[in-house]
């Protein structure tokens, strides 16, 4: 059987509790992914991400929170093709490598390829907009990518 999770990794600069930091708190995700987060991700939550430039939202659910080390939560179910995503943070000397892997796509899926592929870019694009924004304080790459 196909393996079909999509692992992502990047080292930033910032020490892990400000790269989780960035990642649950509403005030912060507007700067590098979605425009807005309807609150601050806390495990069992259900959370409302939009983006106002494409005129569409999602849903999540928080699955678990280990504080500074691991973010799981869910997406997907509005279409119907629920994924699980799960960050972990690991500190080494003051920087941080984030490791995304998101699992649950079907391999029996006639399109897989094509999904583990946008799903890779989109990871790709949102982990450079993150380390942009909390390594050089660049809040204007979000929502740049055009499909």
């Amino acid at each position: 059987m196909m393996n079909t999770d999509v692992t992502t990794k990047l080292k930033i600069k910032q020490p892990a509790h400000k790269v989780f930091e960035a990642i649950i708190s509403p005030s912060e995700i507007g700067h590098y992914w979605f425009s807005s987060s309807s609150e601050r991700w806390v495990e069992g939550k259900r959370i409302t991400l939009r983006y106002e430039e494409y005129s569409a939202e999602g849903i999540i659910s928080v699955l678990e929170i280990e504080t500074n080390k691991k973010i799981v939560f869910s997406w997907g179910e509005e279409h119907g093709e629920v994924t699980i995503v799960t960050i972990a943070l690991e500190e080494y000397q003051g920087q941080t490598i984030i490791e995304v892997v998101e699992s649950g796509l079907s391999a029996h899926d006639p399109e897989i390829v094509k999904k583990m592929m946008g799903q890779k870019e989109g990871w790709i694009y949102t982990l450079t907009c993150l380390k942009g924004y909390l390594e050089n304080g660049i809040n204007n790459l979000r929502a740049s990518l055009i499909h």
